[in-house]
């Protein structure tokens, strides 16, 4: 059994819920994966992580999106030291970026959250600025319930990343 996990599944309930936290901000959805604990393997834990994940709801969406920093910027307001480092670590294509890239992104952002009403949500993680613009740009085109969907999906794609990342730290 993989040693992070096996703790895991050994941990109190605060220590357990905080890891989770880290993966996905959505308490809703944490609180879920700590009461299936011990579970036996990596592969059911991303199995449990993405049926915990189908059965959330908008408010346990935009929890976890509360929790990612625009693309482009640092920080997130509400986000865990970890949580914050990940995203930096996806995001590090957009620190390169040309500054004109990276004002059209800033632009992009406050349109999307202007339309849909929450922060724009990508899996980052080896998409470079440009890539994530051009994104950017198709969604903001999107109706508010595609684009939820989509943006959801995109957490749960996020989430097994980060899974997968703090199984080997």
């Amino acid at each position: 059994m993989n040693p992070t996990l096996q703790s895991w599944n050994a941990a109190g309930a605060d220590a357990a819920l905080d890891a989770m936290i880290a993966c996905c901000c959505a308490h809703r959805w944490a609180e879920a994966m700590v009461t299936l604990r011990p579970i036996p393997s990596v592969f059911e834990l991303s199995e449990a992580a993405d049926r915990v994940w189908s059965t959330m709801e908008e408010p346990d969406w935009m929890e976890a999106f509360a929790c990612h920093p625009r693309i482009g910027e640092r920080k997130a307001a509400r986000a865990s030291a970890k949580s914050a480092a990940w995203s930096s670590q996806e995001q590090s294509s957009a620190s390169g970026a040309e500054s004109d890239v990276l004002e059209e992104l800033a632009e992009g952002n406050a349109l999307y959250e202007q339309r849909f009403g929450f922060t724009y949500i990508v899996c980052a993680t080896g998409k470079s600025a440009d890539e994530m613009l051009a994104i950017l740009n198709r969604r903001l085109t999107s109706d508010r319930a595609t684009e939820l969907r989509e943006a959801a999906e995109q957490q749960r794609q996020i989430t097994q990343i980060r899974l997968g990342k703090w199984l080997v730290e």
